[in-house]
């Protein structure tokens, strides 16, 4: 079974039936058996991550990316205390001086302001933060096959429904990830106390109206050599953010836009992800991007990243485990 090709196909649209692995299977000639055999090798080995959903942000919970300017010398004790902290969901380093970037999530803004407050006083170090104020291409993922991640089918932007309060516990399932068996979807209507048929009525209601992004297999870019990924942030006036963002989204290589909120000297408001395996194509597809949405002459700068120490999914919708608080200081 060519396992890129499996990967490279399922990131969206798994089926939503009762044995959705089935037709995995018949679509890669191989038993189903088979098939979970090799989706657990590819978790063992860190190329997927998860089966699951990625949700809107408007679906609920909060987020927040966060920046330090980390000394040097401390970089990787200050890393380490910011990947334990469970809310922590991507956390990188960047060429910068604000060199540490990462996203805290959370059940609520107030969850993740005190998961800010935490880290800031282990760390003793300020943070700043970049609230998303509006999305214009996320997280729809990767085509595995290229020198940068390919564009997938736009998306769209109109602001998605939340989950309701009682299926909240299915939110957080989705966030963690459906078990590797044959009947995925009913282990997760036991934990619910639900039937199967709410289960995959309640998804597929989430993807028509875009509370969920995709539903299929997550995998991690690094794993497939995608270890160059750059993050170029505009200031642009805020009567034209709205007109110049979309039109960046819409770029080949884009993989991710966004509408944040400035911070005390950080003048950025708009936000575009170019993942590639080498800095040439990054740059290439970068400033394509740039010229072909208008950009050109505004202030800009690209943060590329050069460590990883952080990647899994949010916690938007599941409590965090109870952490200690007396927070050992970073040397």
């Amino acid at each position: 079974m060519d396992r890129l090709s499996l990967l490279n196909a399922w990131q969206r649209g798994l089926p939503l039936t009762e044995r959705p692995f089935d037709t995995l299977a018949t679509v890669h000639g191989c038993s189903v058996p088979a098939l979970l055999a090799e989706l657990r090798s590819a978790q063992q080995a860190g190329q997927l991550s998860r089966v699951g959903g990625v949700f809107a942000a408007s679906a609920g919970g909060a987020a927040l990316l966060a920046a330090m300017a980390v000394p040097e010398a401390r970089l990787d004790a200050v890393a380490a205390i910011v990947s334990a902290h469970p809310g922590v969901n991507h956390n990188y380093a960047r060429e910068h001086a604000h060199n540490l970037w990462f996203v805290m999530t959370g059940v609520d803004a107030a969850a993740v302001e005190r998961s800010m407050q935490a880290l800031e006083a282990a760390t003793s170090l300020p943070a700043l933060r970049l609230p998303l104020r509006r999305p214009y291409r996320i997280d729809l993922g990767f085509d595995l096959r290229r020198s940068t991640a390919g564009t997938a089918p736009g998306e769209r932007r109109l602001r998605a429904p939340a989950v309701a309060d009682h299926d909240r516990a299915l939110a957080a399932l989705v966030e963690d990830g459906l078990p590797l068996i044959e009947r995925p979807f009913n282990a997760w209507a036991q934990a619910l106390g639900w039937r199967t048929e709410r289960v995959l009525q309640v998804l597929a209601r989430w993807l028509d109206q875009g509370t969920l992004r995709r539903f299929g297999l997550i995998v991690r870019h690094h794993e497939f050599g995608f270890t160059h990924n750059a993050m170029a942030v505009f200031d642009v006036p805020d009567t034209q953010v709205d007109v110049l963002g979309p039109r960046l989204a819409a770029q080949p290589g884009i993989t991710l836009c966004y509408r944040r909120e400035r911070a005390g000297g950080w003048p950025y408001n708009l936000y575009g992800m170019v993942h590639g395996r080498d800095r040439d194509s990054v740059r290439a597809v970068l400033a394509s991007a740039t010229a072909a949405a208008g950009l050109d002459g505004l202030s800009q700068q690209v943060l590329f990243s050069w460590r990883r120490y952080k990647q899994t999914g949010a916690r938007r919708f599941r409590d965090l485990p109870v952490m200690e608080t007396d927070h050992a200081h970073a040397g």
